[in-house]
């Protein structure tokens, strides 16, 4: 029979902040893998934690994701941590877990301390719905494209940003958002934790003066429902309807499928949408 992965959750910063159970699994497997070893070492010391530790992190996930699966098909318990919080939110953990999954390896999780979950409960933004971005994407295209996407999003949005990019990441945001809301938290659970709500042009005034120091998790403020109808509305003022309509049916959409994204796109019903279009047809 395989062994079994065992995803186990690390403290963010304050070390009080681990599960019995992910303690007792660490010191019982046959091996952890660990983002950095020196890091993990000092926090194993510090449970009175001796096993053995292998090295899995973003430059070696896929080589390694095969060396640990054969460990794991051979019968071997592995847990697999990284630096703070829960393996594969944000990390290559994910390469390692899709592997035992296609590999039929039992895969368990063992929740704990999680930053991107710890800053959206006391940002005090709407938490029903979110969307974790993580790290925006180093190349151009793709954080054009991401930016873009946040542009128009409603769900609360999570950001995780290094000290020596939060400025240049703020000044981004606020390119395309505006002076949107937003919560910016550091050093979550540490002696230093601090989270403030402020505004994106009121953070840029502040972090210019001010050099930023920790890792942050930024939550902004999604879109309003007013506010995206008025700029679905001024986004869409240039086009008919008709070529409105038509841009999704070249995109396969059915009438029906794409008058419903017309009424979410403009902030108005499919009803309004249907008049119009008969409109202006007749005119």
């Amino acid at each position: 029979m395989s062994g079994t992965l065992y995803l186990c959750a690390t403290p963010i910063g304050n070390r009080g902040d681990i599960t019995e159970r992910v303690k007792e699994t660490l010191a019982a497997v046959d091996l952890i893998a660990a983002e950095d070893t020196r890091h993990s070492r000092g926090l194993l010391d510090y449970y009175g934690i001796d096993r053995p530790l292998t090295s899995y992190h973003e430059h070696n996930k896929y080589e390694k994701a095969e060396e640990l699966l054969g460990l794991l098909l051979d019968g071997k318990n592995i847990a697999l941590i990284t630096d703070a919080g829960t393996p594969s939110i944000s990390d290559p953990g994910e390469v390692l877990v899709r592997r035992c999954h296609e590999s039929g390896v039992t895969v368990t999780s063992l929740p704990g301390a999680c930053a991107l979950i710890t800053a959206l409960s006391v940002s005090g933004f709407p938490s029903r719905r979110f969307v974790f971005e993580g790290f925006l994407p180093q190349e151009a295209r793709e954080r054009k494209a991401v930016l873009a996407s946040l542009a128009s999003e409603r769900r609360t949005v999570i950001l995780y940003e290094a000290p020596h990019r939060l400025l240049k990441t703020l000044k981004l945001l606020e390119e395309v958002l505006g002076a949107r809301r937003i919560c910016i938290c550091r050093e979550l659970t540490k002696v230093h934790e601090e989270a403030v709500w402020t505004t994106l042009p009121e953070a840029i005034v502040y972090w210019t003066e001010n050099e930023p120091r920790g890792e942050y998790v930024l939550v902004l403020e999604g879109l309003s429902e007013e506010e995206a109808a008025a700029e679905g509305a001024a986004r869409w003022s240039g086009i008919s309807l008709t070529e409105h309509l038509q841009q999704y049916l070249d995109e396969g959409l059915d009438k029906k499928e794409a008058m419903k994204r017309m009424a979410e796109d403009r902030g108005t019903s499919r009803r309004e949408i249907y008049q119009g279009l008969l409109e202006e047809e007749k005119g």
